[in-house]
């Protein structure tokens, strides 16, 4: 039987599992208390939180959000990053502090939008640029035929303006003569 501390545990990983946009999960074995302080810092820094979660808990959890896939990424001594806007960021955050600070922290896979990713594709999540990036790059693409096309529609009528300014100086310098 459930004690209410453990009901009031899972309610709550619930609701976090329902909010997040991807759920990654990762071996903390062999990180000190320091790493760990470290590790939660950073992820918070980029609006990620950091949870060690008993198992058990988190796969009731993971059945109370409507979560299943992320039952599949949790095996055992588990960390969980939540991850509640741009889902590239807590790979990036992730991968950034395991290569910054050369941890034994290793990712072992995540949930994102009911698919399971694996450790190497998590990787690749992380190497992708960032959502606002991404728009960017985008924008610029759309924008850059339509600027030729206005570079190339102006053209002859700067031409135009070229040769009348040319034609009013001559007839300026004309006239002073």
């Amino acid at each position: 039987m459930p004690t209410t501390e453990k009901t009031r545990q899972v309610e709550e990983l619930a609701e976090r599992f329902s909010r997040s946009t991807i759920v990654i999960t990762a071996d903390y074995t062999g990180l000190g208390v320091d790493q760990m302080t470290e590790l939660r810092r950073a992820l918070r820094e980029h609006d990620v939180e950091f949870r060690v979660i008993k198992n058990s808990l988190a796969l009731m959890a993971a059945d109370a959000a409507g979560k299943p896939a992320v039952k599949e990424v949790i095996e055992g001594p588990t960390g969980i990053a939540f991850g509640y806007g741009d889902s590239t960021v807590p790979a990036k955050a992730l991968s950034d502090f395991i290569r910054s600070t050369r941890s034994v922290l290793t990712i072992r896979g995540a949930e994102l939008d009911g698919r399971v990713l694996d450790s190497r594709q998590v990787q690749q999540l992380a190497s992708l640029p960032g959502r606002d990036e991404l728009v960017a790059q985008l924008l610029s693409r759309m924008m850059s035929p339509i600027s030729s096309l206005v570079y190339v529609l102006s053209g002859p009528i700067a031409g135009l303006a070229r040769v009348l300014q040319q034609h009013a100086d001559n007839l300026a310098q004309e006239e002073a003569a």
